[in-house]
């Protein structure tokens, strides 16, 4: 199996190219700063910069929203190839192969969009008795209500 789940923010506007031919096809390319989760005293980088493609109406979504600096998950998968430069050399690359796009934050958190994208439409907006944390409060007492405990 072959699926990546990454979050963190983009290093730059997405970079939008459309495909020759008859049906062209966005495609987006872009690099994502994600944290990472555990700091050895030895390293001076806390992030990985991870280089990304989308195809395509996700590729669409990015050309509207993708601006530098905004926090997106994204859920796809690795892709390898390798081609040979104009001095004759192998050069051999990864990306991740985005298939599916969201915001990871609201809109007044980063001054970008709302909603999300995953292949045809906007995410549902947040309840409306959510907390400051996104959470929905429940009141006191109604535990024998809820189907778990």
């Amino acid at each position: 199996m072959n699926k990546v789940i990454l979050m963190g923010r983009l290093t730059r506007d997405a970079e939008i190219r459309y495909s020759q031919g008859e049906s062209s096809t966005a495609i987006a390319r872009f690099s994502l700063a994600v944290d990472r989760r555990f700091r050895r005293d030895s390293d001076e980088q806390t992030a990985d910069f991870i280089n990304c493609v989308a195809f395509g109406r996700t590729a669409e979504f990015l050309e509207r929203f993708g601006r530098k600096g905004t926090k997106f998950v994204l859920e796809g998968r690795i892709q390898t190839g390798s081609y040979t430069n104009k001095d004759g050399q192998r050069v051999y690359t990864t990306d991740v192969v985005a298939e599916n796009v969201e915001f990871a934050e609201s809109k007044n958190a980063s001054g970008g969009g709302d909603g999300g994208y995953s292949g045809g439409g906007m995410s549902a907006p947040s309840p409306s008795g959510a907390a400051g944390d996104g959470f929905m409060n429940i009141p006191d007492g109604i535990d024998e209500e809820l189907p778990f405990n």
